[in-house]
């Protein structure tokens, strides 16, 4: 039962390890974006993987929550994007740094 335990958490820390290198090296916008999204689903699975294996824990739950407002960023982060892009034409965040105001 452990053992399961350790496996959930080794994807987790590798899932946790590509969204911050997305977030590091990529600069586009909706790459950065998603990589957010991997860095959020490595600790649902953590939520999910504690829940199971502790009894009497809210891990499911919490991690229903955390996909509810993963969702509301999403939207958020995707109205920034199209906004961004009918306004500049491009989503490379280098050009967005310039930006004053």
């Amino acid at each position: 039962m452990t053992n399961e335990l350790v496996d959930f958490t080794l994807v987790s820390i590798a899932l946790l390890a590509i969204g911050i290198y997305g977030l590091a090296v990529k600069r586009n916008f909706i790459r950065m974006l998603f990589a957010v999204e991997i860095i959020i689903n490595a600790a649902n699975l953590n939520l999910v993987a504690f829940g199971r294996f502790i009894p009497d824990s809210a891990g499911q739950t919490l991690a229903l929550f955390s996909i509810a407002i993963a969702a509301a960023e999403v939207a958020v982060g995707l109205s920034l994007i199209i906004v961004a892009y009918r306004m500049y034409q491009n989503v490379d965040i280098a050009d967005f740094r310039s930006l004053k105001g």
